[in-house]
């Protein structure tokens, strides 16, 4: 019997985590929204330790927990925080200020210069996240 000849193959290319995509893009941007998608990021992950960052639709930034809880678009004058349940999630603080008008989702709109609120977005990130978490079991057990 031959031995089938073994070949050599070539290293997978390393797949990007969209850890990194979100560095990357943060680095890319260079400016005011580079420093203020970092901030919002860290408070988000202070906000929520286990949330998980995604990279969706070509490109956006989006944190998760259990569902999504928001993205984080750039565009030329301004960072926007979108939650995907935000008219749920009660905002004593008034953040919300875009994409009002809708039943589902709520926008924060920050523009260059402006000072974010951190424990009010702190906050609305736990209220996102335990809005996503209700109801949802711990774990299934089999019924007797």
């Amino acid at each position: 019997m031959k031995k089938a000849a073994t070949t050599k193959k070539e290293p997978e290319p390393k797949e990007i985590s969209p850890s990194e995509r979100i560095d990357a893009k943060i680095r890319e941007l260079g400016d005011w929204r580079g420093e203020t998608l970092a901030r919002v990021r860290a408070i988000i992950r202070e906000a929520d330790p286990q949330v998980e960052e995604t990279w969706k639709w070509r490109g956006v930034p989006v944190w998760e927990h259990a569902g999504i809880i928001c993205t984080g678009e750039t565009y030329k004058t301004v960072v926007k925080l979108t939650f995907a349940k935000g008219a749920s999630v009660e905002d004593p603080s008034n953040l919300f200020n875009s994409s009002l008008e809708g039943n589902t989702r709520r926008a924060i709109d920050i523009h260059e210069g402006e000072k974010i609120d951190e424990a009010a977005l702190r906050a609305l990130v736990q209220a996102a996240v335990a809005l996503n978490t209700a109801g949802k079991p711990a774990s299934k057990k089999a019924s007797a």
